[in-house]
């Protein structure tokens, strides 16, 4: 099953297509798709052919999609230098912000005021930021509580998967020495089109993931060579933390962004980034 936010008169409302994409049902009985996760989490797939047993689905295509969580109950927990080509680039980059030893997973957190939907606009920040950089993430939201849990348990808890695009001003990143406000400003979290459940997705640890700027293939590679795993985070997570359902975890990004290159190459206004990963979907957007 697919989960998506459409914008239906001026409503925002949650949705589900069990055709691959093509045509969806509203799911109105329920306020947003944070409302719907935690209502039916990780049985919904179960409990959806019976709700929309009744109803007319509509055609995506003719459908304004939004991000599929516009907003986050939590912040994003994100995974950071979780590709071993990502780390050499970033090292490049900034020896003193991104480089050293790293024995355990590095994670922090993002702010998502809004997350940004399919085809809106991403704000170049202009004046403020001066390296606008792109990171092609495979997204995971948990569709159940999640304390102490092994990687089996954890791999029961997930609602789904999704692309994410964790925009990060390079400037403001490494400036600080941290990376909550340079991954936080307004509009830096696009996520979409959709929430795919895991039995459509396959194999997590086995997608093609890709990222385009002006149809320029800059991030190609496969979530086998992330270095800590989806289900290993949450494991190692939830060991002392509680995860709630609704959770969303960005896990890293593969070589290719922007501050990797020779020289660097950051976004700037009018440019089109499109984020794919294999068995989702794309996420494309404009900086305004």
């Amino acid at each position: 099953m697919r989960f998506y936010t459409l914008e239906i008169n001026a409503s925002q409302l949650p949705a589900v297509s069990v055709d691959g994409g093509k045509r969806a049902y509203i799911l109105d009985s329920f306020r947003d798709m944070n409302d719907l996760i935690c209502t039916l989490g990780t049985k919904a797939v179960r409990i959806i052919p019976a709700i929309i047993e009744d109803k007319q689905s509509i055609a995506l295509a003719d459908a304004k999609i939004l991000a599929p969580i516009i907003r986050p109950m939590q912040d994003v927990i994100c995974l950071g230098i979780n590709y071993d080509d990502h780390a050499e680039e970033a090292g490049r980059f900034s020896g003193s912000a991104f480089g050293g030893e790293r024995p355990y997973t590095i994670y922090f957190s993002k702010r998502v005021n809004r997350a940004v939907g399919p085809d809106e606009g991403i704000p170049a920040h202009e004046g403020y930021v001066d390296s606008l950089d792109y990171e092609a993430e495979l997204g995971v939201v948990l569709g159940s509580e999640v304390s102490g849990a092994d990687r089996e348990q954890a791999a029961r808890a997930i609602f789904g998967y999704t692309v994410i695009n964790d925009i990060s001003a390079r400037n403001i990143q490494t400036r600080h020495k941290q990376w909550y406000l340079g991954k936080s400003l307004d509009g830096f979290t696009p996520i979409g089109p959709c929430i795919v459940t895991p039995d459509e997705v396959g194999n997590a640890g086995e997608l093609d993931i890709s990222c385009y700027v002006n149809g320029q293939l800059r991030q190609h590679s496969n979530t086998r060579y992330m270095i800590q795993t989806a289900t290993g985070a949450i494991s190692e997570l939830s060991e002392c933390m509680t995860l709630l359902p609704g959770t969303v975890i960005a896990t890293g990004t593969p070589a290719g962004v922007g501050m990797g290159m020779i020289p660097p190459c950051f976004l700037k206004k009018g440019d089109r980034v499109c984020c794919e990963i294999e068995n989702i979907g794309k996420l494309e957007n404009v900086i305004v």
